[in-house]
């Protein structure tokens, strides 16, 4: 037999496969050949050879599914990501102790992977008054999610001398699929339905949205190339506001909404405006560019 046919697929371990994100970065990663092996944290559905249930506040369950795995890469997506999550410590529970123990069943598998690529957040950066924040500025944290994404991040830093870790912060993105608690699926939601009107926060926030299509794309480069043991934000560099993206949609679907400001939906702590620097990640994957935001609005709109 040669050596070709011998050969076994890459094995690529996907923690919160079943998220927008990594629903999207699985189909890519399938398409280039990775034998993906997904987790899931419900128990409404049974496991399969593909898809493993996976407690990751359960250092036991980690270590098991590691075993059975021993994957070439892992892409750790698994979080609690909506800001407005009840219980604070869930944030920490989930998104610093999960993680580590992640790492620590590599550790105490011996098993040591190809690449670890870990998700944080550019919420880790907090409100700072910049257009293009870049990977060295401090990270000050604003509300829970971010400040367990914080906590985490530099738990994960102890541990670049054992695993070939890269840490991605993406900032705010978007696309098909994403839950309608988030703001642009709100948005586009309502004009989709031709909503009369529509409750929203400040309209002055400004974000820089990338397409998650992009970002799976990033993740997926970034995952094969040689970069590990530093932080590399994933981003576009150009931040959009609320009022500048309902006032495409309008004109995209030449539907008006009636835009009501809820003062409950203003958060004290929101950041006025995050956009992020990519140059980092330009220089480590040139070949993945970006998507313009008014495409992905058209994309989700025509949806």
């Amino acid at each position: 037999m040669s050596s070709s046919h011998a050969k076994q697929p890459v094995r690529t371990l996907v923690t919160g496969a079943s998220g927008f994100t990594g629903r999207y970065l699985v189909e890519n990663l399938a398409g280039r050949g990775h034998a993906v092996i997904e987790t899931f944290a419900g128990h409404d559905e049974p496991e399969t050879a593909t898809r493993l249930r996976l407690d990751i506040t359960s250092p036991e369950n980690c270590r098991h599914v590691m075993e059975a795995v021993r994957p070439d890469y892992i892409v750790h997506l698994a979080a609690i990501s909506f800001v407005g999550h009840d219980d604070p410590l869930d944030f920490y529970r989930v998104n610093v102790i999960g993680t580590l123990n992640l790492l620590e069943a590599c550790a105490a598998t011996g098993h040591t992977p190809r690449k670890v690529l870990i998700a944080s957040s550019a919420n880790v950066y907090g409100n700072v008054t910049s257009d293009a924040i870049d990977e060295s500025f401090p990270l000050t944290p604003v509300n829970h999610y971010a400040a367990s994404k914080a906590a985490m991040e530099t738990m994960v830093h102890t541990w670049f001398e054992r695993l070939p870790i890269l840490i991605a912060r993406p900032f705010n993105y978007t696309g098909r699929g994403q839950a309608s608690n988030f703001l642009v699926p709100k948005i586009v939601e309502h004009f989709a339905r031709r909503e009369p009107s529509i409750e929203l926060g400040n309209l002055d926030v400004a974000r820089d949205f990338s397409d998650v299509r992009y970002v799976a794309r990033a993740y997926e480069a970034l995952l094969t190339s040689d970069a590990a043991g530093e932080t590399v934000n994933v981003c576009t560099g150009t931040p959009y506001t609320l009022r500048e993206i309902l006032s495409a949609a309008s004109d995209m679907t030449g539907h008006k909404l009636q835009v009501h400001v809820n003062p409950a939906f203003v958060r004290q702590t929101d950041v006025k405006v995050l956009a992020g620097s990519p140059a980092k990640l330009r220089s480590l994957v040139p070949e993945v560019q970006a998507i313009p935001f008014m495409d992905t609005l058209r994309w989700m709109l025509a949806a």
